[in-house]
């Protein structure tokens, strides 16, 4: 099916924001969890710490008794206990006594600061103080970290290192996070051959897109798997078909272009509904999107930097937010190094290098032309409102790094 008119880029991105949908929950075990997105609140069952503790290896004192010690007027204490860390002592510390006590292990009963070792000497039983510590100095009280019962994560929170180690304290083994999505990148071309070091034949070349689509969906938290189909209406429907019943997001490359004839519209039409064919957009102006059996379908160009461009504009976002991630373009300022034109009802996603204060575009720009962006770490952005941008202006970038999952 032809579309004639294209979409603005705003419009495209809304028809598939329209129908987002989230991956079902699973329970894995905490080991598993990191870079998860959790599908529940996390409730703490227990206090963390869940009893005073000291903060340091030293002495369990009474602050009051080391008031006015120093290097030049030294107190002494006498040592009546050791506890270790996973112990306890059931000695009450009395006034001019001391406890020694390792980091973590519980306050006695009596004591209600530590004093560092370092500050300290001893001889056998008897202890001298060369600093005062103030009562709760070095001592970490009891559900300093976590209370027994509060909220301590919201759902849809993603889930670095720093909220496994908050999880774990709160009494969890396990956890319930949205499943990652499986998607099925379809390769078209009767044009594409496997890397190879041989000559290759004429008219033929390596599919390239199979590595990078792949790889762009894994770093959307996604999993992806490769099938190809030749350029014929019959191989591809069977293909997007039997990728509809087993998978929950679907991507091909190639047979889009904005003409008669177009194989992957023609099954996205025939199968399901065409959400938009062809946006006002650089690169990738073939870009389109669909629904079939309730799964959508992103068509993106054979070209490898547009279907790259393509990802990153429509498909990426929906991966994340499957999995009840949030997901925008984190936009910095930077001043342009050198002109860049454009044209207006038009979004142009530049490529370029940016440092930071400054971006300059990639020169060598064409939508097949891989090694622009791999010399790339970034896009400027230019709406479809201007008419391009002057060295010195002020522009819109997106780091790459500030896609990843």
């Amino acid at each position: 099916m032809f579309l004639s008119k294209l979409e603005s880029i705003s419009n495209a991105q809304k028809l598939i924001d329209d129908n987002q949908r989230l991956t079902e929950v699973e329970e894995i075990p905490l080991f598993e969890a990191h870079k998860r997105v959790l599908a529940e609140d996390i409730m703490a069952f227990h206090d963390s710490p869940p009893f005073d503790k000291s903060a340091m290896d030293g002495f369990a004192v009474i602050g009051e008794n080391t008031f006015g010690a120093s290097q030049s007027a030294p107190k002494e204490l006498k040592i009546i206990d050791a506890i270790g860390a996973g112990d306890f002592s059931d000695k009450t510390v009395g006034e001019n006594e001391a406890i020694v006590i390792a980091t973590g292990a519980p306050i006695p009963n009596g004591a209600n600061a530590v004093i560092m070792k370092e500050y300290t000497t001893t001889d056998g039983d008897d202890l001298t103080i060369y600093s005062q510590v103030t009562p709760g100095e070095n001592v970490s009280p009891k559900s300093e970290d976590i209370e027994k019962g509060q909220k301590i994560l919201d759902k849809n929170t993603f889930i670095r290192y720093q909220e496994l180690g908050l999880i774990a304290s709160a009494g969890y083994d396990t956890v319930r996070v949205f499943k990652k999505p499986k998607v099925k990148i379809i390769i078209t071309g009767n044009e594409l051959v496997e890397p190879t070091k041989e000559e290759i034949d004429k008219a033929k070349i390596i599919n390239s897109n199979q590595f990078t689509i792949k790889a762009l969906v894994e770093d959307s938290g996604a999993i992806a798997e490769i099938a190809h189909a030749g350029d014929t209406f019959d191989e591809v429907k069977d293909a997007v078909l039997e990728a509809s019943r087993d998978y929950d997001v679907i991507m091909t490359t190639g047979g889009t272009a904005i003409s008669k004839g177009d194989v992957v519209l023609d099954v996205v039409d025939d199968l399901g509904e065409i959400l938009f064919h062809g946006v006002a957009i650089r690169p990738g102006k073939p870009a389109g999107a669909g629904v079939v059996n309730g799964k959508m379908i992103f068509t993106f160009s054979g070209q490898p930097v547009a279907a790259m461009s393509q990802f990153d504009m429509f498909a990426r976002k929906y991966l994340f937010e499957m999995q009840g991630r949030s997901f925008d373009f984190h936009i910095v300022k930077r001043e342009s190094q050198l002109k860049i034109p454009s044209q207006l009802g038009r979004t142009d996603f530049i490529r370029a290098v940016a440092d930071d204060e400054y971006a300059k575009h990639v020169l060598n720009r064409g939508s097949g032309i891989i090694r622009s962006m791999v010399e790339a770490n970034s896009y400027i952005i230019i709406d479809e409102n201007d008419e391009g941008y002057q060295k010195g202006d002020i522009v819109n970038v997106v780091m790459f790094d500030s896609l990843l999952w």
